[in-house]
């Protein structure tokens, strides 16, 4: 693959981890009971959000990814 084939590729991940997060902290805001499917959507963030950051060597933010995991998964078992 060429370099521009992998910044397409990492921006996706980039992209749909960002969304994804949005998503997950307006259904938590709104707390109209879809908690479970927001902790879902933080976890999937996350994972989105650790590829872009190991294809891009953002070390911080891949770190920052684990907890954000760990919230996620978390909030499921609670919410469960």
């Amino acid at each position: 693959m060429n370099r521009n084939s992998d910044a397409s590729k990492a921006r996706i991940f980039e992209w749909l981890g960002v969304a994804t997060a949005i998503v997950y902290s307006l259904l938590v805001a709104a707390n109209i009971g879809a908690e479970f499917i927001g902790f879902t959507l933080l976890l999937t963030s996350s994972a989105l959000i650790g590829i872009w950051a190991y294809l891009g060597k953002h070390k911080g933010i891949l770190f920052l990814q684990f907890f954000y995991a760990a919230a996620g998964i978390i909030g499921m078992i609670r919410w469960f």
